[in-house]
Order: C-alpha cells, then sequence, then structure tokens
C-alpha cells in the first residue's frame, strides 16, 4: 500500500513536494465547495431536512479536494484511494440526485438507473486496463452518463439542457487535458494535468449549483415545461414516486 506510483508528468522522484503544481491546484475543489456552501446557505428554502444530498455533495467536493491532495503528496497505493473514492461516491450520490430533482423520476427508477450504472462502471473496469488513456477510462461512465443527461434535457425540451451542455463540454476539455499530460512531458514538463484540477473543481461547483438552484427556486411537485420538474424535498419527491406507482426512463 506504501508503493510509490509514478503516473503523471511532474514527479521525478519519491518525496512529499515532487507535485508542487497539481498539488496546489486542488486548492481548487476546496473554493468550489466552499462556494458551493455559500449558495446553499443563501438558499431560504434549503435545509439539511430536505436537502441532504445537495449537502453531501457539497462535503464529497471538500473531500476530493482533501483526497487529491494526498494522492499528489504521497503518491502511494492507498492514497491513490483516497483520491478515487469520494470521487466514486459524488458520482454515486449526484446522479440519483440530478434523476430525483431536475428528472422528477420516482424512487424505484432512480435506483435502477443508478444501479445500470455502477453495473456499467464495473464491467468496464473489469474489462479494460487502468493504464488506459492514462487512467482516464475511470471517468469513461460519468463522461458518458453526464453526455445523456444533456441530450435528455434537450429532448426534453428543458432549458437547463444549455447550461449542462456547457458543463459536459467543460468536463469534456478537462479530460482531455488529464489524459494527454504525459504526452507533453519533453515539452512541458510539469504537464497539464493541474489543469484537470483547475477545471474539474469548476465542473463539480457548476453541477451542485445547478441543482441546488433548482431545489431552491421551484414550487413542490411542480412540472416544469417538457416533462422536466423542479427540484424539491428529496425525500418527499421519493415517497411521492413511490406511492404514485409510476415509472419514467432519463
Amino acid at each position: 500500500m506504501n508503493e510509490l506510483l509514478d503516473a503523471y508528468c511532474e514527479r521525478t522522484g519519491p518525496g512529499w513536494w515532487q507535485e508542487p503544481a497539481n498539488t496546489l491546484s486542488n486548492v481548487a475543489f476546496f473554493l468550489a465547495a466552499v462556494a458551493a456552501a455559500r449558495r446553499f446557505r443563501e438558499s431560504p428554502d434549503l435545509r439539511l431536512s430536505n436537502g441532504w444530498d445537495l449537502a453531501l455533495l457539497i462535503v464529497l467536493i471538500f473531500a476530493i479536494g482533501i483526497g487529491s491532495t494526498l494522492w499528489h503528496l504521497l503518491a502511494t497505493r492507498w492514497a491513490a484511494l483516497a483520491d478515487e473514492i469520494p470521487i466514486l461516491l459524488f458520482i454515486s450520490v449526484f446522479l440519483p440526485s440530478f434523476l430525483h430533482r431536475i428528472g422528477a423520476l420516482p424512487l424505484s427508477w432512480t435506483l435502477f438507473w443508478l444501479a445500470l450504472f455502477q453495473v456499467s462502471n464495473f464491467v468496464l473496469r473489469s474489462l479494460i486496463p487502468p493504464d488506459v488513456l492514462n487512467g482516464s477510462l475511470f471517468y469513461g461512465p460519468a463522461w458518458v452518463t453526464l453526455g445523456l443527461l444533456v441530450a435528455w434535457l434537450g429532448l426534453r425540451g428543458s432549458p437547463l439542457w444549455r447550461e449542462f451542455a456547457w458543463i459536459w463540454a467543460l468536463f469534456t476539455l478537462s479530460l482531455a487535458l488529464r489524459t494527454g499530460d504525459v504526452s507533453v512531458c519533453e515539452a512541458w514538463p510539469v504537464g497539464t494535468h493541474f489543469l484537470w484540477h483547475l477545471l474539474n473543481a469548476v465542473v463539480l461547483y457548476r453541477l451542485v449549483t445547478a441543482l441546488v438552484r433548482e431545489a431552491a427556486c421551484a414550487p413542490a411537485a411542480q412540472p416544469r415545461q417538457g416533462g422536466v420538474h423542479h427540484g424539491t424535498d428529496f425525500g418527499a419527491r421519493a415517497g411521492h414516486g413511490r406511492n404514485a406507482g409510476t415509472g419514467g426512463g432519463a
């Protein structure tokens, strides 16, 4: 678990301070978490009782910053896990939160799509070596899923599709910078991984604040044009979906 893993351009050997740009750029995640928390607090109708999933997402952004900092400081296997686990948890909370708050799906369908994502993610990672695309394959299912959510919003005529399309485009750029890190080592020794941190922090902030805004400004259970609903109380929506016994697809 303490084996040194040399995964990025910037690292030239063992030691705590071999990736200064990659380490310091994690400040962006902490700033994103603080800014998202401020947006949550400024929403008068949001509390932990009806916005616990949003609060958890904000905490997970902070945890991503901690895990990534440890990973780029230590570059060991256990630090790699500290980096990956909060990211997996963020995806696992964001997807059902989106499907429930914006997609207005009942709990049964929300859990179905979450399970399908997790199974697909597990199968992909089991079949393809982890070093493919410089390890960016880890984010492939999330990239595809976010693209599908954008397409679904567009087909439903939701005004949110432009915002999420912008977020997806930014995520695409940040993922390209992460993937291309090792290919620019000779020309640019510091690499491009730190840019992945900076852009991805913006992506996470925009994802969470989009949910916060929808949850805060929408009247309870009122449908939006095109079949997409404004978000409301996560727990209340779940109960409504169970009682109504209806389903949907994302």
